[in-house]
């Protein structure tokens, strides 16, 4: 007998299932389902985004037959189901609604391509469709070489990328050590931590996988994976998401084949342009979102219900240790009288920034925007007028001009952007931490400072 929690490769939407359903005048209607739902082991919950007749005819005759597909196997499996009750509200529908909602504004189908309700089946049976695949050949089923069992634990694992968390001594290294521990121990190889960056946007200050493409990545919120994730601060893992946004996009040329007005563009997606599958997850210090981590892959069926329960144990220390460097930073001050510095000789670098919208461009090529744009200027302007080299974070979150919030103001999480950016773009300029609360301003090159309006 099969249970219906051994399918659950079949349900994370791959390979589209299929519902048949039947009215009163007998006429059958098959059509493609969205979200096959594990509730508990004897039902599932479906989703009704566009079902007019699948609906009519469920209230007519409650019997319906899903097909499931493995997607490694190929093997088919079927699903008699009696249909109970919709749910439009509720953490069900809050769960399967999520999904649809970040793949539909990656797409610019918000409020279009949306979850109607979780219609909850009863499973009847499951049962595997004899005859679906051909007879199997011996030749082409060679096992797979296993893979040598080490010598650490997944509890051991879990050890190291929390040390790695504990014994950071600021933020950057306590994400870097994090990310890094997560790939060599459980192979998590592409991964971002994204935090608030003011208004409705955040950003990565720290990746790994990526390169340089991964640092200054932006979402915005409510959009996207990442951007619903962090506006709903609820869990979301989807797999197949080359085949969520073709199914996406299919809808939205209907949409605008059919006259339905203008619609919003689609957004890129941050990370890695082909990735199959994606989990990401708010990091919360108390009820309060300090960012969001997320991974990606390009197997689709990388991630898991272990995944999920061993990612949100480490989402959690991830955020208490950021809340604990944040806090620790915040309230350490003190130090010397800042020197001044002699002029640097050379090269010349040209910073231009933006006064309308905090962009700050160096030789021509954006650098950064928003705080950590402010931040910059106001350090070269500081250095230019006084030669000052050395500086506190305190004086920064003092500064009214900056626009930094009184409270929780991420300042670390915008220094270590900003470092990393110059790190990238204009490695003349560097903000190099001596102890903590203070960093020096470093310069290989003279500068010129043009201040400008847009437009």
């Amino acid at each position: 007998m099969i249970r219906l929690e051994e399918l659950g490769p079949c349900l994370q939407g791959i390979v589209p299932a299929q519902i048949a359903t039947c009215g009163r005048d007998g006429e059958p209607n098959v059509t493609y389902l969205s979200q096959v739902h594990y509730v508990d082991p004897g039902r599932v919950a479906l989703s009704c985004q566009f079902f007019n007749k699948t609906r009519r005819n469920v209230e007519e005759n409650p019997l319906a037959s899903v097909l499931l597909y493995h997607p490694l196997t190929f093997e088919a499996y079927r699903l008699r189901l009696r249909f109970e009750h919709a749910e439009t509200e509720g953490p069900l529908f809050d769960a399967m609604a999520l999904r649809i909602q970040a793949i539909a504004s990656h797409t610019g189908m918000t409020g279009v391509f949306a979850l109607r309700s979780a219609d909850v089946y009863e499973v009847l049976s499951v049962e595997r469709v004899e005859g679906f695949l051909l007879p199997r050949d011996p030749a082409l089923e060679e096992a797979a070489p296993s893979l040598p069992a080490g010598p650490l634990t997944e509890l051991r694992g879990l050890q190291v990328v929390s040390d790695r968390i504990a014994r950071a001594p600021d933020l950057a290294a306590l994400l870097a050590g994090a990310l890094e521990a997560l790939d060599t121990m459980f192979g998590f190889s592409h991964a971002m931590v994204l935090v608030p960056a003011g208004g409705e946007e955040l950003v990565a200050i720290a990746s790994h996988g990526y390169g340089e493409a991964g640092l200054g990545a932006r979402a915005r919120l409510g959009a996207g994976i990442i951007g619903c994730v962090a506006q709903r601060r609820r869990m979301l893992r989807v797999a197949g998401v080359g085949a969520e946004l073709r199914y996406g996009r299919a809808i939205r040329e209907r949409v605008a084949a059919s006259g339905g007005g203008a619609l919003p563009p689609e957004l890129p997606l941050p990370g890695l342009a082909d990735a199959q599958a994606q989990l990401a997850l708010p990091l919360l210090a108390g009820d309060r979102l300090v960012g969001v981590l997320a991974f990606e892959s390009r197997d689709p069926l990388c991630f898991d219900d272990w995944d999920e329960a061993f990612l949100g144990i480490v989402g959690n220390q991830i955020a208490a240790g950021m809340d604990r460097v944040q806090a620790v930073a915040a309230d350490a001050d003190g130090g010397a009288p800042p020197p001044r510095a002699p002029p640097a000789e050379g090269r010349r670098r040209v910073f231009c920034y933006y006064c309308n919208d905090d962009c700050v461009f160096v030789d021509g090529e954006y650098l950064v925007r928003n705080v950590p744009g402010r931040i910059l200027w106001k350090l070269l302007g500081q250095h230019r007028r006084e030669g000052r080299t050395e500086f506190t974070n305190r004086e920064l979150r003092l500064d009214p001009g900056l626009g930094l919030p009184p409270v929780k103001d991420n300042l670390e999480s915008r220094l270590i952007l900003l470092r990393r950016r110059l790190q990238e773009r204009c490695p003349d300029v560097r903000l190099v931490p001596v102890r903590r609360g203070r960093f020096t301003l470093q310069l290989d090159c003279a500068v010129s400072l043009v201040e400008k309006e847009c437009g």
